[in-house]
């Protein structure tokens, strides 16, 4: 307990020394208070100041320590933290990185800048680096190792276990071996705890078992959610002729699901998400990442006004009719939104498939009846307890027609979204809600006249 608290009191103190003016005097005590803060915690400082305060930290640092907190980085503060530092301190950091987690930074960096640090690299690694920068960034062979530590179906149990020990340092993964073929073609896997408990006569290919494998220009989050769904440790990864390219391990596809996840929530609010911590993002770059669904939201939200302007006539009658509208904007705006949430989620995790439209839509028009037939009974009695029975009866119609109207568009708009290519998460909640309110307002006085004989 006593050793946390010097560690937070460290941290603090490391903290202001970064943020305060850095002379000669403040070095010497960032380099002493370094001593005293460990890694995660150095990890986290360096997320959350300038890339300024983060490459004088960098400095001080030893080169060990130095890429250890680099690989816990976000890859576009990678990218900018690249460019505060020195020619050697870069080399050192970019030399220590795996291939794909070296082609994900280069993605960030400027093309120059790209073409030095390249030429730094030893031949093997500027070929891997190359090999994963082919790919497409949303394809998963981008986030794939190509390093890989491939057994051949020819060999015996001792061979294999020979090459193993002699190659253990270089891959990213040797808990599951893929075996391959003539021309590196996969036939399959075998664990490294099979391959340790058969006899040294043993041949690889007797041990083989099937794998879950994925193409190399498979969308990356596709394969991520396949990769979780099996709960894998490892999976081989093939080009279009099935020859082993890579492999792909779980620290990997964590680092795309929670990526992917954070644009979901983000788009889902109506921003876009940060490419880095929240207290080091810039106050123009959070303001760029929120402004334009702001105004894209603010312009859609004119449909409204158009349809109040319509039935102003319907208020000037029936004045209580305006009390209701929160309710029923805020009631379709949130139904829609559920439907969509869930509808989403289940196309990320493959529950849910384009060819599914029609089903989706059957499912979600009777969820949106069942709620609104709750809702418009409860807001029946309430209204007519209060206003009057023919006013109870308009919000109770006006209830389950919006609720089902709603649940269907949410339910409807993810899969158009996926089938046109465009991320569902953009489609749902900002633009479910603008729809539901003009929608649901124009339901809500059409009911109205009907049932009170407005004209």
């Amino acid at each position: 307990m006593t050793d946390m608290t010097v560690d937070d009191s460290a941290a603090d103190r490391l903290e202001s020394a970064l943020t305060g003016r850095i002379d000669r005097s403040a070095m010497d005590t960032i380099a002493d208070l370094v001593q005293q803060v460990p890694l995660p915690e150095l990890t986290r400082l360096v997320h959350t100041s300038t890339p300024l305060q983060s490459a004088v930290l960098f400095r001080i640092l030893d080169k060990d320590d130095a890429l250890a907190v680099f690989e816990n980085l976000p890859p576009g503060y990678q990218a900018e933290l690249i460019q505060s530092l020195r020619e050697p301190e870069i080399a050192h950091i970019v030399e220590g990185l795996d291939p794909d987690d070296r082609a994900e930074l280069f993605g960030e960096l400027p093309a120059n800048v790209v073409r030095r640090l390249m030429s730094g690299l030893d031949a093997e690694e500027r070929e891997m680096t190359t090999a994963v920068l082919g790919y497409p960034k949303s394809a998963i062979g981008r986030y794939m190792s190509p390093e890989v530590l491939s057994l051949h179906e020819d060999w015996t149990a001792a061979e294999a276990m020979e090459v193993v020990r002699a190659r253990i340092d270089g891959p990213e993964t040797v808990y599951l071996l893929p075996v391959v073929g003539s021309g590196r073609v996969l036939l399959g896997v075998v664990s490294l705890r099979n391959l340790i408990a058969v006899e040294d006569s043993a041949l690889v290919g007797d041990m083989v078992r099937e794998s879950i494998s994925t193409q190399a220009l498979t969308d990356r989050e596709v394969a991520s959610r396949e990769f979780l769904s099996h709960r894998l440790i490892a999976m081989p990864v093939v080009d279009k002729e099935d020859r082993l390219v890579g492999i792909l391990t779980m620290d990997d596809v964590l680092d795309i699901v929670d990526e992917e996840d954070a644009e979901d929530i983000a788009r889902s609010s109506g921003s876009e998400p940060l490419d880095r911590s929240y207290l080091s993002s810039t106050i123009l770059r959070l303001v760029k990442s929120r402004i334009v669904w702001l105004l894209v939201l603010a312009v859609s939200a004119i449909l409204t006004v158009q349809v109040l302007e319509v039935y102003e006539d319907r208020l000037d009658q029936v004045v209580i009719l305006a009390l209701f509208i929160p309710l029923l904007t805020g009631t379709g705006g949130n139904t829609g939104n559920q439907a969509a949430t869930t509808v989403t989620r289940a196309l990320a995790v493959g529950e849910v498939r384009i060819r599914d439209l029609g089903k989706v839509i059957w499912r979600e028009l009777r969820v949106g009846a069942l709620l609104g037939a709750v809702l418009g009974s409860l807001g029946f009695l309430v209204a007519g307890l209060v206003y009057g029975w023919a006013i109870g009866l308009v919000i109770g119609l006006t209830l389950l027609s919006v609720c089902i109207m709603a649940a269907t568009v949410g339910g409807l708009m993810p899969i158009i979204a996926k089938r046109v290519g465009a991320d569902p998460a953009v489609f749902s909640n900002p633009f479910i809600s603008t729809f539901c309110d003009a929608t649901g307002l124009i339901l809500y006085f059409s009911i109205a006249t009907a049932v009170l004989g407005l004209s």
